[in-house]
């Protein structure tokens, strides 16, 4: 059994009124985030990964166009914009979730990350 990991980054800003972080969190303010996408199998003999690098490029690619240089709170089926929902938000668009086994979002200037491990039950 194998793990890949890829990663993209992506510039965002966001406003997180309702918190306990203070006043700068709530007025609209930008990050820079990178986001790993962790697939787990087997390799193909044919090819020899265990999934097609372009095929998740393509889609890491959509995602990452979807946030990039964008105001988190009015991206559509987000939610708030949390490290939370920014995980499982890409989980949901990425694709290929018979593989997937996590997504990671990380704001390395706040040493902060959240890991998502995909729906429970």
């Amino acid at each position: 059994m194998w793990e890949l990991t890829k990663s993209f980054r992506f510039e965002a800003a966001h406003a997180l009124p309702g918190t306990t972080l203070g006043d700068a969190s709530q007025e609209i303010h930008g990050h820079s985030f990178r986001a790993e996408v962790t697939i787990r199998g087997t390799p193909d003999p044919a090819s020899g990964m265990v999934l097609d690098l372009g095929l998740l490029d393509r889609h890491m690619a959509a995602v990452q166009k979807t946030l990039d240089h964008k105001y988190l709170n009015n991206v559509e089926a987000l939610g708030p914009p949390t490290l939370e929902n920014l995980s499982r938000f890409i989980w949901e668009r990425v694709g290929h979730a018979d593989r997937l086994v996590r997504v990671g979002v990380f704001r390395d200037s706040c040493n902060e990350s959240c890991t998502y491990f995909g729906p429970q039950g």
